[in-house]
């Protein structure tokens, strides 16, 4: 064989050991020493005799088959099962055996521990009953003390160690969600932090934007009414102008840090105005920095703080967008508070051909004083009007803003002015947020409990009962089911026991010789099927078929037994076997009953 032969050879088994490897994955010294105590309970039972002689090749073959099965436990639970399930019905139809009983019930604990589902055993145990009940019914005794010794074995021996090992699975795989579980809880706790910064770093842009820019902006309109003021020589002139460049360029730098602080999420619960401020002193001082303004306010402390809050906001807005694209143009506030609700309006017409839009932040023309369009003409986020609309939503009102004609109404020629508006209902309801199917005048009703949200309270508890029902269904099934074959078992065994008992008197009416339809009235129903012949008294007469019946009804105790032997129609002996317990006392009883 050439070298390269050889090598080929080499790397084909190698794969071969890998893939089987792969598909039957071993641990060489625990499953050596699991399979050395599976053979135990054989080996011992053979050696002390437990067993029925049997040739050694038989012992070697069933330590072998151990073997394989405990290679297979591992990827092929069932198989490995069912092994030994063969094992036992090969050493008893009954599948009762001290040979292989320990094995059959640590692999079925094994099948539960490493099976995923429930659907290998429920394959398993069935076929095994079936090929033992097959065995049971081919052999020539009593078939049914055979087949519920089986059915105790199989339920005893099988079933209730599958149960306790899957319950041992349950349990490692719980352990190991509630570690997944509190990795998740701490990496969400980590997002809500961060979500909690984002949401500050937000508010902090929203003060920056309701505050600063508005007096920015006041501070740019009042730098362009001294800048147009009659006697003012051209240094102070130029210096005015410079002042409301300088005005207008913060504000553009000011908007620059707004869109970088500022989430796209929704932002926090609304700041708190200043305690000394009030709508009131906005519009004045709005109107002492030159911004023609027209005002109809509620009295004093007739509105609730927090629409009060909400108000102020959307007037501070309105005021800084009017003075600072159509400065000039009169600016018209209203609130009018009712029983339940706030209207807050804002309105402008135009100044100099030039009018503004609240809705965007967009100036449509030239600047007033007749030049280039500023910096903030030229453009604006609408960070402002957005603050303003998530503001009112989120107080469980309406904001609309847009132009308006001569009728007042939205919705006229851009040219004639703009408007907001915002109703504020007193009692705040659910936050107005419009989903991808809603349309802007509909509001979402309360989020309905999320069943696969674990943080549910009712979602948990159903969890817990569809645990706990899981868990206990199985082993109540099969205790009912136990309960049912230990009645069945006992029900049978009192029936077998009572129905071949033979009466003493019955018993000493019977003489040798007689013929078998003499005797056939006298001898019960059944025969006993476990003749006690090791404590039968000399042997059988040659070519008889002997017959064995109790003594008396009683059970769980031993009883005297009584054999009648019959050839050729006759009854040729007939002798009693006595219970455990001193001859005395059955050379005792033996006279009671004579008598």
């Amino acid at each position: 064989m050439s070298r390269r032969t050889t090598t080929s050879l080499r790397r084909a088994l190698f794969r071969a050991l890998n893939r089987a490897r792969a598909r039957f994955p071993l641990r060489p010294l625990p499953d050596a020493l699991l399979w050395a105590v599976l053979a135990v309970p054989g080996a011992a039972a053979d050696l002390t005799g437990l067993n029925g002689p049997r040739p050694g090749w038989q012992s070697a073959a069933g330590a072998a088959v151990l073997a394989v099965a405990v290679a297979v436990s591992r990827a092929r639970p069932a198989l490995a099962l069912a092994l030994a399930a063969g094992l036992g019905l090969a050493a008893s139809p009954s599948l009762f055996t001290l040979s292989y009983g320990p094995a059959l019930s640590v692999l079925a604990y094994l099948l539960g521990r490493r099976s995923a589902g429930a659907r290998p055993a429920l394959y398993a145990f069935p076929a095994v009953a079936a090929a033992g009940t097959l065995l049971v019914l081919a052999r020539n005794a009593d078939p049914v003390i055979e087949w519920l010794v089986l059915i105790g074995t199989l339920l005893f021996g099988a079933v209730f160690p599958w149960l306790a090992g899957r319950y041992r699975r349950q349990a490692r795989a719980l352990v190991a969600a509630g570690w997944s579980r509190a990795a998740q809880l701490e990496r969400e706790q980590e997002i809500v932090a961060d979500r909690a910064r984002l949401r500050e770093r937000a508010r902090i842009a929203q003060d920056m934007h309701d505050s600063l820019g508005h007096e920015l902006s006041l501070i740019a309109l009042r730098a362009g009414a001294l800048q147009v003021a009659p006697g003012l020589d051209a240094a102070h002139r130029a210096a005015a102008g410079d002042l409301r460049e300088a005005a207008a360029s913060a504000t553009d730098r000011l908007r620059d840090i707004i869109g970088v602080l500022r989430d796209v999420g929704p932002p926090g619960p609304a700041p708190l105005t200043p305690p000394d401020d009030s709508l009131r002193a906005l519009v004045d001082r709005a109107a002492a920095s030159g911004l023609p303004v027209r005002a109809r306010l509620p009295r004093a402390a007739a509105l609730p703080p927090p629409v009060e809050r909400a108000a102020y906001r959307v007037v501070q807005e309105a005021l800084t967008n009017a003075a600072k694209h159509a400065p000039g143009a009169e600016v018209a506030v209203t609130v009018e508070s009712g029983a339940g609700e706030t209207v807050v309006t804002v309105a402008n017409g135009v100044a100099n051909g030039v009018a503004y839009g609240i809705a965007n932040g967009v100036v449509n023309g030239t600047a007033a004083s007749g030049g280039a369009p500023s910096s903030a003409a030229r453009g604006g986020g609408g960070t402002g009007l957005l603050g303003l609309r998530e503001r009112v939503a989120l107080a469980g009102g309406e904001f609309t803003a847009g132009p308006f004609g001569d009728d007042g109404g939205l919705g006229g020629r851009p040219d004639r002015g703009f408007k907001v508006s915002a109703r504020l209902p007193h009692e705040a309801g659910v936050p107005h947020e419009p989903g991808p199917s809603q349309g802007p005048g509909l509001r979402p009703g309360p989020r309905p409990p999320d069943p696969a949200r674990p943080e549910d309270p009712a979602s948990l508890a159903h969890a817990q009962r569809t645990a706990r029902r899981r868990f206990a269904v199985p082993f109540a099934v099969a205790a009912a089911a136990g309960a049912v074959f230990v009645a069945a078992a006992f029900g049978w065994y009192a029936y077998v026991k009572a129905h071949s008992v033979l009466k003493p008197a019955d018993y000493a009416a019977l003489h040798v010789g007689a013929p078998y339809a003499d005797v056939a009235p006298l001898l019960p129903d059944r025969q006993v099927a476990d003749p006690p012949d090791d404590r039968a008294p000399g042997t059988p007469p040659t070519g008889a078929e002997c017959r064995y019946y109790r003594a008396s009804g009683e059970l769980f105790v031993s009883v005297e037994h009584f054999r009648l032997c019959f050839r050729d129609g006759h009854l040729v002996a007939k002798s009693r076997i006595p219970r455990v317990g001193t001859a005395g006392v059955v050379e005792q009883e033996e006279k009671e009953w004579l008598r």
